[in-house]
């Protein structure tokens, strides 16, 4: 019985979901600011050479930087299929919470007032990405001392279920920094679903994990979304921030050529579509870099872009599984723009869907120059 158990809880190890923290500046006794990245990575994403998402590739950027005293890096692969134990909590991506909430914990373990705080997430992560963000805005970041097990559960369960009770005020007021800023959240493609999103069993995601809005909070200082134009499967429709006056901060939701994967990154081996993918990876890393974030020098050289290079698409590998299809609505937001190497695409390619899209969307489409 003692090696059966042994072998469970060695196996339960191996199956958790893993995270990877680059540097932990909390060790060093005196330390000016340090910027602290969280990477939240789509479902079964990998690390292996070759096959890493765009969230995965800005990761493994910033571990060239790491060890230092300024940087500290948080990455997490999104829900692997062999990370479970129980088939039904992949199907209604139930680990959503914790990943939220480990996150939480890592940057309230780290966090002094000074510091820089960037969010960055794909797919599925993206999703939690932003989520996190919610939680910093709605409730608070707990100071390093408050950042107990028990006090990140009870930070989490104010934004779910009571983000502008008394009682959440109190304890924002009684365990959290006075004022905290994001300097960005930057997402590839955020869907709305969590699970795996087959036909049949989406019935089965939970909706408990849904945003409180679809709003960029006072908190948040730029937010940048990167959206796939060719991406048609209704599962997974894409949630956009929706603008509102009385943000100050800036946002901008950018659409390229691409279904989701290839906006994203996540192409498994098709190697020839990663020229197009890196497109909105050098644009989300341009904006990461103007924010203030540190990247390697030469950085830029590494990615080469082609916008003729061929998608992924939606039909490969399980694809097939999903019939019910649309186009996604683009324009809805004056924060949406297309990027210059879409909009020369399709106008070169004589795509009648693109050119009737293009036609009304001319008054928001002006802000394309300056991308």
């Amino acid at each position: 019985m003692r090696v059966m158990r042994r072998l469970r809880n060695r196996i339960s190890r191996w199956l958790r979901p893993s995270a990877i923290e680059a540097h932990s500046p909390e060790t060093t006794p005196v330390r000016g600011a340090v910027d602290h990245v969280v990477i939240l990575d789509g479902t079964m994403s990998s690390l292996l050479p070759g096959q890493e998402t765009n969230a995965g590739l800005t990761y493994r950027l910033l571990r060239e930087l790491t060890p230092s005293a300024r940087l500290s890096v948080y990455y997490e692969a999104g829900i692997q299929w062999t990370a479970w134990t129980r088939t039904h909590e992949v199907l209604e991506g139930r680990g959503i919470n914790r990943q939220i909430r480990r996150a939480y914990g890592f940057l309230a373990s780290r966090y002094r007032p000074g510091d820089r705080i960037y969010l960055l997430g794909y797919s599925r992560g993206a999703y939690a990405a932003r989520s996190l963000a919610g939680v910093i805005d709605r409730v608070g970041l707990l100071r390093a001392e408050q950042a107990t097990v028990r006090n990140v559960v009870m930070a989490y369960r104010h934004y779910q279920l009571t983000p502008d009770s008394d009682a959440a005020a109190a304890f924002s007021r009684i365990y959290c920094h006075d004022q905290v800023e994001i300097e960005m959240v930057g997402v590839w493609d955020t869907v709305k679903a969590l699970g795996l999103p087959y036909p049949v069993i989406r019935r089965y995601s939970q909706t408990r994990h849904a945003f409180h809005n679809h709003q960029l909070g006072p908190t948040i200082r730029r937010g940048f979304q990167a959206l796939a134009l060719d991406e048609t499967r209704v599962a997974f429709a894409p949630v956009l921030w929706e603008s509102h006056e009385d943000w100050t901060g800036r946002v901008e939701q950018v659409w390229f050529r691409g279904a989701h994967g290839d906006v994203g990154g996540m192409l498994g081996r098709y190697a020839r579509a990663r020229p197009l993918s890196n497109i909105p990876l050098v644009w989300m890393l341009e904006k990461a870099v103007a924010a203030g974030m540190p990247l390697p020098e030469g950085w830029r050289t590494r990615f080469p872009c082609d916008a003729d290079a061929p998608m992924l698409g939606t039909w490969s590998g399980s694809g097939k599984l999903f019939l019910t299809r649309r186009r996604r609505l683009v324009g809805a937001d004056p924060s949406e723009a297309v990027h210059p190497s879409a909009a020369a695409w399709f106008e070169a390619h004589n795509q009648p869907w693109w050119r009737r899209a293009y036609d009304g969307l001319a008054g928001w489409a002006a802000p394309l120059s300056r991308s």
